[in-house]
């Protein structure tokens, strides 16, 4: 039988130590062909190149048992996905897999991320995907921890299918001398950035700001992902691309919008 084709793809860059493990995974798995960022692309949520040129090449990173068929792309994260489906693959993917993220992606921040934008690019593509996100910024992060739970969800999402308009964002804790306690489906928890800008002046005179913060999470409940974090659990929360709020019709349509 045809091994599956798995679309990898991140925002961190194409020689990103997250998306080299995940890599090796999927190769455990079936056919790998990677189209990531040639450079750092964290934040970029779905921001697609409209007003520039995109360029893409073939790449040499891995080189063990035969290597993998790889490319760097200019653009962003949904950038890499569009072009990988619609120029550089030759059959559809059975799979997007995108990260693994050097930090988290729960709650409020599947907004701003690029590893999920990419997975939501290839869902909104009718392909099933999924963002993997590893609660630990750090360039030299422990990935090899959450291996065998990262392929046992992409294999059971290979077998029993994915619904229909959703993919799945899975955050790993970053867990020192324990183990997970397993995986959890979550929900998004309600949480936010209270944000301020530290304003400085450069040498040339000239004021310029960063942006910090502090995350405040808003919500007590125990389903949701900070909740299985903080508990030692990866976290699995289904999400849709839809941002229809459903549930609010019903009260729209009470309002009085005809003369």
């Amino acid at each position: 039988m045809e091994k599956p084709l798995i679309l990898v793809t991140n925002d961190d860059g194409i020689t990103a130590p997250g998306l080299r493990a995940l890599v090796r995974y999927m190769k455990e798995i079936g056919d790998v062909v990677v189209v990531a960022p040639d450079s750092p692309q964290s934040g970029m949520g779905h921001a697609i190149t409209l007003d520039n040129t995109l360029y893409s090449k073939k790449v040499t990173i891995d080189t063990e048992n035969g290597g993998t068929e790889e490319y760097s792309c200019s653009g962003t994260p949904a950038d890499c996905v569009k072009l990988a489906l619609q120029e550089l693959l030759d059959r559809k993917p059975d799979i997007c897999v995108s990260g693994i993220n050097h930090g988290s992606n729960s709650s409020i921040n599947v907004i701003y991320s690029g590893t999920m934008s990419a997975a939501i690019e290839a869902g909104i593509e009718g392909i099933p995907a999924i963002g993997f996100s590893l609660c630990d910024f750090s360039w030299d992060a422990n990935f090899e921890k959450a291996g065998d739970a990262i392929k046992r969800i992409v294999r059971e999402a290979l077998d029993k299918g994915m619904p229909q308009g959703v993919v799945l964002n899975v955050n790993i804790p970053k867990l020192e001398g324990k183990e997970y306690r397993g995986i959890k489906v979550s929900r998004q928890a309600r949480a936010n950035w209270k944000e301020k800008f530290d304003k400085r002046i450069s040498p040339m005179g000239k004021e310029y700001y960063w942006l910090t913060g502090e995350f405040e999470l808003l919500d007590k409940g125990e389903d949701t992902d900070e909740w299985a974090l903080a508990n030692d659990y990866i976290s699995l929360v289904p999400t849709q691309f839809d941002l229809t709020a459903h549930h609010a019709i019903q009260n729209i349509n009470n309002w009085n919008l005809h003369e």
